[in-house]
């Protein structure tokens, strides 16, 4: 009978420590350089200012704005278009986001869309069509020419329409004038990050 029970105390010692040697908590990995989930930066960590030639591509077809730091994707934001988002921006009224090579031309941090950043339009390419289709006249064109060598805010009033900005305000749908919308929390990190001067391209 003692025999018994001393080889039972010994099955029952046995069991444990099995369980034990299967269940208990395996020590983590430490993550080694080119580990997949080591080589993914949280996508939202904050940036690092200032940026290095940041620059912009706003994507018409895929509804995404781009921002560069230098040759570095950062972040791809979602936007709303203009109401007519198909084709270039032609004249005042027509509601398209145009499409080209621009610049910030300025920042509004008092903006009716929360936050603003002006964009070149109309750009020499818009200029030089809008002369030949008699939009604009030859002083007009001028001015247009002379504000874009300066990089300065090109006329704003004349028929081929201005007052392009990228905002604020939602973009969940293209409900602009021809503007380009982001929410609310993403055009206040984009504000924060690019200075007048900042290169924009605009594609279709």
């Amino acid at each position: 009978m003692k025999d018994f029970a001393n080889g039972f105390v010994f099955l029952a010692l046995l069991l444990i420590s099995a369980c034990q040697t299967n269940q208990s908590p395996q020590p983590v990995r430490a993550q080694q350089r080119g580990d997949p989930i080591a080589a993914q930066p949280d996508p939202r960590s904050p940036l690092k200012l200032p940026l290095v030639k940041p620059r912009i591509v706003i994507k018409k077809g895929q509804r995404q704005l781009l921002l560069f730091s230098d040759k570095k994707l950062l972040r791809t934001y979602r936007i709303g278009l203009g109401s007519s988002p198909i084709g270039d921006k032609v004249r005042e009224g027509d509601r398209r986001t145009p499409e080209g090579d621009f610049y910030i031309f300025t920042k509004n941090d008092k903006s009716a869309y929360y936050l603003s950043l002006g964009v070149s339009y109309p750009n020499a390419a818009h200029a030089e069509r809008g002369l030949r289709d008699g939009l604009i006249t030859k002083g007009q064109y001028d001015a247009i020419m002379h504000a874009l060598k300066a990089k300065k805010g090109p006329p704003q009033n004349t028929a081929l329409g201005g007052d392009i900005y990228i905002h604020g305000n939602g973009a969940q749908s293209d409900w602009t004038w021809g503007c380009a919308a982001l929410e609310n929390d993403d055009i206040r990190e984009l504000f924060a990050a690019v200075t007048v001067g900042t290169p924009v391209t605009i594609e279709p």
